[in-house]
């Protein structure tokens, strides 16, 4: 990421939710590729995601935004656009994107997509109450490289396959 230039428009912002102020729910769901949000009096979302593709995990767990941006680009993938960055974890963010069409499936690096106009509804929310991220869901698969010889399995197993000139295959 080029954090060059970026204002860190939500440095302040989250400091000042502070710990009395209402926070905003998002449960990130991973085997349904969808994020619930719940917000102050009664608003919540509900909105199809990307999340990462088979070797890039997305993170597990819960978590606090650190830095939200308005627009990031992505130096590591080629100047990508990423608006509306929420940052949780390390570099992982939550962030709009412009392949809507591949919204409902993983398909990102680790982080998790959604359409620009969600991204907006998201940040501004998060940017004013804070928030609270859970991700869950989901087959656990190992987040390294596929091999041509693992086939991924759920709970982060792989199975090994023989050789087709092996005497164990069949």
């Amino acid at each position: 990421m080029d954090w060059r230039g970026v204002p860190a428009v939500a440095f302040a912002l989250l400091a000042a939710a502070g710990p009395g102020a209402a926070q905003v729910r998002v449960d990130v769901d991973l085997g349904a590729q969808v994020m619930r949000v719940a917000a102050g009096a009664g608003v919540s979302y509900e909105w199809p995601i990307s999340s990462g593709s088979l070797g890039r995990a997305t993170p597990r767990g819960e978590f606090r935004p650190y830095a939200l941006y308005p627009m990031v680009y992505s130096w590591k993938y080629g100047n990508e656009p990423m608006p509306h960055s929420i940052f949780f974890h390390g570099q992982y963010a939550i962030h709009g994107t412009l392949e809507t069409d591949l919204l409902g499936r993983p398909a990102s690096h680790g982080c998790i997509r959604l359409s620009p106009r969600a991204a907006a509804t998201l940040y501004e929310l998060v940017a004013r109450e804070g928030a609270v991220i859970r991700i869950g869901g989901g087959p656990e698969f190992v987040a390294t490289p596929p091999s041509p010889r693992l086939i991924a399995l759920p709970m982060g197993r792989a199975l090994e396959l023989a050789p087709a000139d092996s005497p164990t295959a069949r």
